[in-house]
């Protein structure tokens, strides 16, 4: 069995920072990476509707997986986050904070 790696999201940050680093061009604008986000949840809704919806894939698509493509929206965020110096780590704690309080009586506790 291969090991697969683990990262943090401050891992994934500097992994991405260190690759997009290498090139001239830099991180694309707040706005170019917003449109290619968007893309790619598109690109995932194709994929689930695909293997989990009534659209069946075509003999002549390529084969891709939900894994992969969330893999891509990780990659484009981690991009955005850097591109904006946010911190994941911190973005995520305030948004669970907030779930963890706003939602705490929303949904039925198991017993």
């Amino acid at each position: 069995m291969i090991n697969k790696p683990i990262y943090t999201t401050n891992q994934i940050q500097k992994r991405v920072h260190d690759y997009i680093s290498q090139y001239k061009e830099g991180y694309f604008s707040p706005l170019s990476l917003m449109a290619r986000l968007t893309e790619e949840v598109g690109e995932l809704a194709r994929e689930v509707n695909h293997y989990h919806g009534e659209k069946p894939k075509k003999a002549t698509e390529e084969v891709k997986t939900v894994e992969e493509e969330l893999g891509d929206i990780l990659f484009v965020l981690s991009c955005f986050a850097n591109s904006l110096d946010i911190d994941l780590s911190e973005s995520f704690d305030i948004a669970i904070n907030k779930i963890e309080t706003r939602d705490k009586e929303r949904w039925t506790r198991k017993e």
